[in-house]
């Protein structure tokens, strides 16, 4: 009797599980195969709001159909979820929120296509030097309250302006253009990453990187 409810607790486990990997897109299927890990298996309580599957972006075009799941490279899912201890530790009533993670390079084309002839091309990388979010390696992430409120970071994820870069945060907030909470969150927010040992970026708040980009292309394949 006791093996047989063994058993059923094993076949209840394993359907489950198919059941949610049936449930998620076949770019996330697809990811889970080749060996990412949805950030959601690590950390519950990380928000995923991937604002490229959504209208709510600077293309104001869904890039990524049905995709709505963040992955990551497993190392750097780990680090993400240490950022969200040491966040949660100083501010517990605050979650890391995702708005961007491994992005497949036929994204990134995409994106590119939409701002080779603008302003915004120095802000998303050419597919030819293959962005960092193409690794698995890197995330795009915020401050939200567990009432679902953003925090304040004085920009919009993906606001190209110098209001956005870190380098010039001293710069607004002499000119009143940026208030000193705000930079504190930006820094709350930094504080946590770098905890962890995530990279910051000078030209985008929210973007964050795991590794060095000779660290990526040694460790991990591009994402097609």
């Amino acid at each position: 009797m006791k093996r047989c409810l063994f058993v059923l607790l094993i076949l209840n486990f394993a359907f489950a599980a198919f059941c949610q990997q049936s449930a998620e897109s076949e770019t996330a299927q697809r990811l889970h195969k080749i060996g990412l890990i949805n950030i959601k298996t690590i950390d519950k309580d990380i928000v995923v709001d991937l604002k490229y599957a959504t209208t709510d972006n600077f293309t104001g075009k869904n890039m990524y159909g049905d995709f709505r799941e963040a992955y990551l490279q497993p190392e750097v899912a780990k680090m993400l979820a240490s950022a969200q201890k040491k966040l949660r530790e100083k501010h517990n009533d605050w979650n890391i929120i995702i708005y961007d993670a491994a992005r497949p390079r036929s994204v990134q084309q995409k994106m590119w296509d939409v701002v080779k002839n603008t302003d915004w091309k120095n802000y998303v990388a050419s597919p030819t030097r293959i962005s960092m979010h193409s690794y698995g390696v890197a995330v795009d992430v915020g401050i939200v309250d567990t009432q679902g409120n953003i925090i304040d970071m004085g920009t919009g994820f993906d606001e190209f302006t110098e209001k956005s870069q870190p380098r010039y945060e001293q710069k607004f907030l002499q000119e009143k253009k940026l208030t000193r909470q705000q930079i504190n969150n930006r820094l709350v927010l930094r504080n946590a990453m770098k905890s962890a040992g995530f990279r910051s970026i000078q030209n985008e708040w929210w973007h964050f990187e795991a590794m060095t980009r000779e660290q990526a292309k040694q460790k991990h394949k591009p994402i097609d």
